[in-house]
């Protein structure tokens, strides 16, 4: 079999659990239709659950048309730009599609942005309009006469807690979110949105690899990749899930996987504004009886060592389905958490451009570890040489990943070369190096960016990464290359550790794990430097930044 026929074939979809079709309908609808939907047929249902606060859907709906009207009455139209600068209250909901209804675009920052960060952000999506929890109002206050903002709306945490609403002071040149909400009637102007087309949201991306690009996703991109999820997982109830949405709204992996696949399947959304706080998770877990959770890898890690967990006093069993996706997942996690609960833990990989998800482990199919599973309903993979970027490599064979399907974004904003370069004759180039087995399952190697060169060889992080995880001492690893002073051009493989509080670093301990990892790795992959830190650096939503740590060493260097 010629080399080009592998992919085209999709020997994916073989494997597909019987009842997830190959092809799929996609209502070419608004983004917002998913709240429409849900306050016609279940309107008295819970949509936000809140610090023991309860919106239902007939409610949701009116606030998000409240705020709409307002917005309008500012003079927000279709194609503006309006940013959210919320952790997850119901004020990230309510803004996010209030916006939507009159066809304006989000964009979110981060809560961790910093000014520079957040006036970036802000300049290059050139938002006019700004929701901001009054806690970030600091960070703003640096950076707003440098941006194109008019307006600035405040919201704090006490606006939605139960209980009666606070009175606000006024605040000179902004407004509060809660009296736009009671000003103004749910009378929206109706704006003609073609959702193919129009885009919902600037999503920015490659901050851990370069400058932060806006990626512009449409209403069609984000609802069809929540339709893919749903069909994929089967067995989702319309109007009786419960999603424990824990991962942070702004980052996409939690807009998508929490927030929009939840209101899409008429969900009781539960919000955690502070998704590191794992007491706070695993009460709201214990008093609300989540069904789904959408998680990373370094949450459940967290969840594994909790002492309630480890002495079993959490339950469980309401849960169903876990996700992990944002950064791949450990194997022995993995073989961890299947051992302590009997929810089906599913592994998805995706990045912002495809909305996010690409492919996921097939729920209730065959598992397999270290695999992040199928290519989901109409989702097109195949792998190309990593040099050329054309030639497609024979099955089993390190390549990098090139994606097509319904969620795939439709360029970067105001970025036309930077959109040249990864959309190409409709196939994203991921940056992402994958290998494919016979049944069509997808392994994810590494970033092409983190890629190790020893001596010539070619070493992924990832592999290290995963063996040293298999050592009891080993709570985080984050494994990357370091230039080697000793051969201009090669690198040496680092760890850096995170230990597991019953462990003391040593060079005893350091030794112990290097001769650990050369019982699994060739010669040159293992690593011949390790150093233990207290913790390394990651996002909100708990991926691991190796970034930060590559430019310590760098800096190191020219020391």
């Amino acid at each position: 079999m010629p080399v080009e026929s592998i992919y085209a074939k999709r020997p994916w979809v073989k494997s597909y659990v019987p009842g997830v079709p190959e092809h799929i309908e996609y209502p070419e609808v608004p983004l917002f239709n998913v709240i429409d939907k849900a306050a016609k047929e279940v309107p008295d249902n819970t949509a936000i659950y809140f610090l023991g606060r309860k919106i239902n859907y007939r409610d949701l709906k009116t606030m998000v048309d409240r705020l709409a009207t307002a917005l309008a009455d500012q003079g927000v139209k279709k194609g503006d730009v309006l940013a959210l600068f919320l952790p997850n209250y119901p004020q990230f909901v309510i803004g996010y599609f209030a916006a939507l209804r009159i066809g304006a675009i989000v964009t979110s920052l981060s809560l961790l942005a910093t000014p520079p960060e957040a006036k970036y952000q802000l300049t290059d999506s050139e938002a006019e309009t700004i929701i901001i929890d009054e806690r970030s109002l600091p960070v703003l206050d640096k950076i707003k006469r440098e941006t194109s903002l008019k307006h600035v709306i405040v919201t704090s945490l006490q606006d939605f807690l139960p209980g009666k609403p606070p009175v606000h002071k006024e605040m000179p040149g902004a407004y509060w979110l809660l009296d736009l909400i009671n000003k103004y009637e749910p009378n929206p102007p109706k704006v003609r949105i073609n959702p193919k087309e129009d885009a919902a949201i600037l999503q920015y991306t490659g901050g851990t690899t370069g400058t932060p690009k806006g990626a512009i996703l449409t209403h069609y991109n984000l609802h069809s990749n929540a339709v893919q999820i749903d069909t994929w997982l089967r067995e989702t109830k319309y109007g009786k899930e419960v999603v424990m949405a824990n991962l942070p709204f702004f980052h996409l992996y939690g807009m998508e996987a929490c927030m929009n696949m939840g209101l899409y399947v008429g969900a009781m959304l539960v919000l955690n504004p502070d998704p590191r706080d794992i007491t706070s998770l695993l009460y709201l877990i214990k008093t609300t009886k989540p069904t789904l959770m959408p998680g990373v890898p370094t949450l459940y890690m967290k969840i594994l060592d909790n002492p309630d967990v480890i002495n079993k006093k959490i339950d469980f069993s309401s849960l169903w389905v876990l996700v992990s996706g944002a950064a791949p997942c450990p194997p022995e996690v993995l073989k961890k958490f299947k051992s302590m609960t009997a929810a089906r833990l599913v592994e998805a990989y995706g990045m912002t451009e495809t909305s996010p998800a690409a492919t996921v482990t097939p729920f209730g199919g065959k598992i397999k570890l270290g695999s992040v599973g199928l290519p989901i309903s109409d989702t097109e993979i195949k792998l190309v040489d990593i040099d050329s970027g054309t030639k497609e490599v024979p099955m089993g064979e390190p390549g990098e990943i090139v994606i097509r399907g319904p969620q795939v974004f439709k360029g970067y904003w105001n970025k036309p070369e930077e959109t040249r370069n990864q959309l190409k004759n409709g196939w994203l180039y991921t940056g992402d190096i994958g290998k494919m087995d016979e049944e069509g399952y997808f392994y994810i190697v590494d970033r092409k960016k983190e890629m190790v060169i020893v001596s010539g060889f070619k070493v992924y992080p990832r592999e290290v990464d995963d063996v040293l995880y298999e050592h009891p001492a080993v709570q985080m690893a984050a494994t990357l290359g370091v230039p080697d002073p000793a051969k201009p051009g090669s690198e040496k493989v680092k760890a850096f550790i995170v230990l597991k509080p019953s462990y003391k670093p040593s060079e005893e301990l350091k030794q112990e794990i290097i001769e650990f990892a050369r019982k699994s790795l060739a010669p040159y992959k293992v690593p011949k430097i390790i150093e233990f830190r207290s913790e390394v650096p990651t996002s909100l939503v708990g991926k691991v930044l190796k970034r930060p740590l590559k430019e310590e060493e760098v800096k190191k260097i020219k020391a």
